[in-house]
């Protein structure tokens, strides 16, 4: 990557707001503006001073990729306005991150096609693997902390049933990890990777699952770790509603839940064997974590996953035992969190915390990393860069609505199987593609990998469709954090529809339209959909979703037109700092 001197002030700029120190660099040449944003020196050395590094949501996203983030994240009740619920300029307000910079691009979607053609991709474990070494390096003893959702997300992930993951989080030396899309894989492959390929290198801990005869820990609860004369305490959290927002016959003999009380337990057993700092490997939610964070004393940090909300700051949350740190830290490999921490007196006295974005055209590839990707790839090459169309528009995913690819998947859904309407899950994980390029079978599986794909059909009622999206809505927009049990909307073709994210459930959706017309409450709709949840379907002989949307691409001429993308018409909401 070649920045401009004008670029170079402004990576500088950028980061010396966000905390990383690179006054030393400002005579520099831009050529070395990778070596500037990296320079992060720790908080200090020696006794007492700790430090964890921490990525979470990768989705199996092993080269580097583009992600666009946000446009719409709301917030409601406590959390509107709140940090993870800030958008574009919101947040960089709240951050101190100037505009028009690298770091602004990585951490918002403003100007996204212009931006991501200058900095180039982002992540990559070959990249992301070098800046760990080096973080490692100034900080002897730190601990690579994973979030979950890593091992799910690609076609080899999925061709290779997660192996290509697994080997790549040893390469990558990953210490610590919790989960979700995970489980997806079945309990019998979970278990066989915790017990066979992470024994003795890395912990796999869970506190909040539990067997349903008899109640007893699945996995570790937390470990302890002495680190330079500290014990740490590590808690996991996984995904308290997994059996809900994932087939429950993956998970069948395991009970899942936020379990708060049990988690203050743990908590306490861990300072009670000697535990100086205690930190939660969560993959909660962001506001789910904000809220355990105001009721469970003794956690000193949170590392957040599960909503892939890259927060450039640290939040702190006062409780009855002190005060707790709450963190997120995106998706994709795009960042990576970086925390140091220093204990005086068997308490913590201070802290740092940054976020630093994955520029992969700033961080040079790890060899031995690179090396693994190729071996991985190089069996499914032919077949993962098979051309299916190009795309003449956007496409993204993230967002509280539909993305340009959720639009697409759900065109296809309707035009191939006969529909006249198509829900998507609202999935958060899928890398974007600009304008111009190809649409691979590597980029699409990058949408759709997922264990059960299944491609449906079904009659459904007026009723039914608007009992589907006020359910969705509630899960989305209930007030109460630990209700919200995972996801974004569920994405709709053909549908139009009016949201109030703020009325109360089964009173949001309104003004439901098919064509012009209204839907009927008794009358019954052809819905095409994917990725259903209940054991028959996977008995039932259905296509890969894959297939499916293979098969209009194709029928397209080579070349797919901007998607016309079908958001809610939204009440309520002007004003909040969620919302473009």
């Amino acid at each position: 990557m070649n920045l401009s001197k004008r670029e170079f002030m402004q990576v500088l700029a950028a980061g010396s707001v966000a905390g990383m120190g690179l006054a030393r660099w400002a005579e520099a040449d831009a050529a070395t503006a990778g070596e500037a944003l990296y320079e992060v020196p720790p908080l200090g050395k020696g006794a007492g001073f700790v430090s964890l590094l921490h990525m979470t949501d990768c989705h199996a996203q092993l080269l580097p990729i583009h992600f666009r983030e946000p446009s719409v994240n709301l917030g409601v009740g406590a959390m509107a306005g709140q940090i993870p619920h800030l958008v574009g300029e919101h947040l960089l307000k709240k951050a101190g991150v100037p505009a028009g910079t690298p770091l602004a691009h990585a951490f918002t979607y403003l100007d996204f096609e212009a931006a991501a053609r200058r900095y180039g991709k982002v992540g990559g474990f070959a990249h992301l693997a070098t800046l760990v070494k080096r973080l490692k390096a100034s900080r002897p003893g730190a601990l690579l902390l994973d979030g979950g959702d890593t091992w799910q997300g690609s076609a080899t992930s999925l061709w290779t049933n997660a192996q290509d993951m697994v080997d790549a989080c040893k390469a990558l030396t990953v210490d610590v990890m919790t989960g979700h899309w995970e489980f997806t894989f079945g309990m019998k492959r979970v278990k066989e990777i915790v017990e066979g390929d992470f024994k003795g290198r890395i912990d796999f801990v869970a506190q909040n699952v539990k067997t349903t005869d008899f109640g007893d820990p699945v996995f570790q609860p937390y470990v302890l770790r002495e680190m330079a004369g500290v014990k740490v305490g590590i808690v996991g959290q996984a995904f308290p509603y997994t059996p809900i927002a994932n087939p429950r016959y993956l998970v069948a003999d395991w009970e899942f839940g936020i379990q708060e009380e049990n988690l203050q337990k743990v908590v306490d057993e861990a300072r009670g064997k000697g535990a100086q700092l205690v930190v939660l490997l969560s993959h909660n939610g962001m506001d789910v974590d904000l809220k355990l964070a105001s009721r469970v004393r003794g956690i000193d940090a949170i590392f957040g996953g599960h909503t892939h909300d890259g927060v450039p700051v640290a939040v702190p949350v006062a409780n009855a035992g002190g005060t707790t740190l709450v963190t997120n830290a995106g998706s994709n490999g795009k960042f990576l969190g970086v925390m140091d921490f220093e204990v005086k007196g068997g308490k913590l006295a201070q802290w740092k915390y940054r976020l630093l974005p994955v520029f992969s055209d700033m961080l040079p590839a790890d060899a031995a990393m690179a090396s693994l990707i190729e071996r991985v790839r190089a069996p499914y090459k032919a077949k993962l860069e098979e051309k299916l169309a190009v795309t003449d528009g956007l496409l993204y995913r993230r967002g509280n609505f539909n993305g340009s690819w959720d639009q697409l998947v759900c065109d296809a859904l309707i035009d191939v199987q006969g529909a006249e309407v198509a829900f998507s899950p609202g999935f958060r994980w899928g890398t974007s593609l600009l304008p111009g390029q190809a649409i691979t079978r590597e980029l699409l599986m990058d949408q759709v990998a997922i264990t059960y794909p299944y491609a449906t059909v079904t009659e459904m009622s007026g009723q039914m469709i608007k009992t589907v999206l006020e359910d969705v809505a509630d899960n989305l927009f209930n007030p109460d954090p630990y209700y919200q049990q995972g996801g974004d909307m569920v994405r709709v073709g053909g549908l139009e529809y009016t949201l109030d994210p703020m009325a109360k459930m089964g009173a949001r959706i309104t003004e439901m339209r098919l064509k012009g017309k209204t839907i009927e409450a008794g009358k019954t709709y052809k819905v095409a959909g994917w990725a259903p949840v209940a054991e028959e379907a996977s008995r039932a002989g259905l296509k890969p979703v894959w297939e499916v949307v293979e098969t209009w691409l194709k029928s397209q001429g080579g070349r797919v037109k901007p998607r016309t993308i079908n958001t809610p018409r939204l009440v309520g909401v002007q004003g909040n700092p969620g919302l473009a």
